[in-house]
């Protein structure tokens, strides 16, 4: 059988809706879905509709007259990618599920299980705007802040699942509160929600980041002081990534990325203030949109069918 003819399944879960998709062992996309999480009804419910909907993709292939040969799923929260469990997710609701073993058991394939981000990550340095690069630091900007560092086309996992945290990096001191309990985190300066929040606070408008962007290209002096806050914040905090990490290109993705310009022009200009004997790293936007996470649940799938077939 040609390889064209084999495919993984993939799945991104997210707290409202799932990204699926069957792709083939080049990167190459033939069928994607789309489906409610609809989290409220509780981890279980969720495992449930994660199981059926990667049993359907599996379905799907054969019915089309290829064959699924493994499968992939990227959650959010805290992943422990060796034991393939999902240990906690605040959105999901997930404690401690085994969700590579359950989904390996229900569609007898081989299984593999990771972050979201890191997921995103990987698919953003192999396939989309870090390839070639070798060393790349992905940040994704939206309701928080996350990265993933890929080297050699693989992401760190760390000791405990949660490498990667760069949104809960200290730049504010005495700042705002962040969702983790503590204040100044880059994520409670930096992500969208923090940059809508905080320009209605002082507004009492109702706001978006997209607005806040827009409002500052066009020169609205409250606009364009909570859009230079948050830069210079990103700034700090990337700052912090480059002197951690030494990569060659550090790639945006999320929402507050398609600020485009509005944002990487300025974000550029105050990470270069910020460094000192540091390489400065090709700084850009993300080439996959929203699909890369999916993408990434592939290439852990196709990563864990050639361990398996060693």
């Amino acid at each position: 059988m040609s390889s064209r003819d084999e495919v993984v399944v993939a799945l991104d879960v997210g707290g409202t809706g799932m990204k699926c998709a069957l792709v083939r062992p080049d990167g190459t996309t033939v069928h994607t879905e789309r489906h409610a999480t609809d989290a409220q009804r509780g981890p279980e419910a969720v495992t449930g509709t994660i199981l059926d909907v990667a049993e359907g993709l599996a379905g799907k292939a054969r019915a089309d007259g290829r064959t699924p040969v493994a499968c992939g799923i990227a959650v959010p929260g805290v992943v422990d990618e060796a034991r393939g469990v999902a240990v906690w997710s605040a959105n999901v609701g997930f404690r401690d599920v085994p969700l590579r073993e359950l989904a390996r058991t229900r569609l007898g394939l081989p299984a593999a299980l990771g972050h979201d981000v890191r997921a995103g990550g990987l698919a953003e340095a192999r396939l989309g705007a870090g390839r070639d690069a070798g060393h790349v630091l992905f940040v994704a900007i939206g309701t928080g802040i996350a990265a993933a560092h890929v080297v050699g086309g693989s992401a760190a996992t760390g000791a405990h699942g949660a490498a990667g945290e760069i949104g809960h990096i200290l730049v504010r001191p005495g700042g705002p509160r962040c969702g983790c309990g503590r204040t100044g985190c880059l994520e409670a300066v930096s992500s969208a929600s923090a940059i809508g929040r905080r320009y209605a606070e002082l507004s009492g408008a109702p706001t978006t980041a997209a607005q806040v962007a827009d409002r500052a290209a066009a020169g609205e002096p409250l606009a364009v002081e909570v859009w230079q806050e948050a830069v210079e914040a990103l700034a700090d905090g990337l700052a912090t990534g480059q002197a951690l990490y030494d990569v060659s290109t550090v790639v945006l993705g999320g929402g507050l990325a398609q600020a485009g310009p509005g944002l990487f022009d300025p974000l550029r200009r105050a990470l270069r203030e910020r460094l000192t004997f540091h390489r400065e790293p090709r700084l850009v936007g993300a080439g996959l949109g929203d699909e890369a996470g999916c993408l990434g649940a592939a290439l852990l799938a196709l990563d864990t069918l050639a361990k398996e077939s060693r």
